[in-house]
């Protein structure tokens, strides 16, 4: 079994898609180990997206992931990394492949609904920004 970090992200939230988004997570197999509704600081999206900080979009991002309430999530499945990126799609939502969350629920590349971790690594630093070992089933 493998966890990975998942977040919906501020825009589907807005939109009432938690449920529908949720629903799809449970139905492709995962276990919810962790959910919990949160609403970032700046300071917060900078420190989570601090990877990004010399690129021109970390300004725009920071804001976006600042502006409204997000669900974080940690998803338990066999190969869960791999799978969860799947099931969301690229982050373009314009070349994502029918069916997945992106293409789905996604308005911009921006605005995609959803976020995954890439690798082993990133998802424990991800599930350790937001979630205390003593919170995770």
């Amino acid at each position: 079994m493998e966890r990975t970090f998942a977040i919906i992200k501020p825009d589907a939230v807005g939109r009432r898609l938690t449920g529908p988004i949720v629903g799809r997570i449970e139905q492709a197999g995962f276990t919810i180990q962790a959910l919990r509704l949160v609403r970032l600081t700046k300071r917060e999206a900078e420190g989570f997206y601090a990877v990004h900080r010399d690129k021109p979009f970390f300004g725009s991002l920071t804001d976006f992931m600042s502006s409204g309430p997000a669900v974080v999530m940690v998803l338990e499945s066999p190969d869960a990394i791999a799978k969860w990126r799947a099931l969301m799609g690229p982050t373009d939502p314009g070349k994502a492949a029918p069916g997945t969350l992106r293409r789905e629920f996604g308005t911009s590349i921006e605005r995609n609904a959803t976020h995954g971790s890439d690798a082993p690594e990133t998802a424990a630093y991800e599930i350790g920004y937001f979630f205390r070992g003593m919170e995770l089933l």
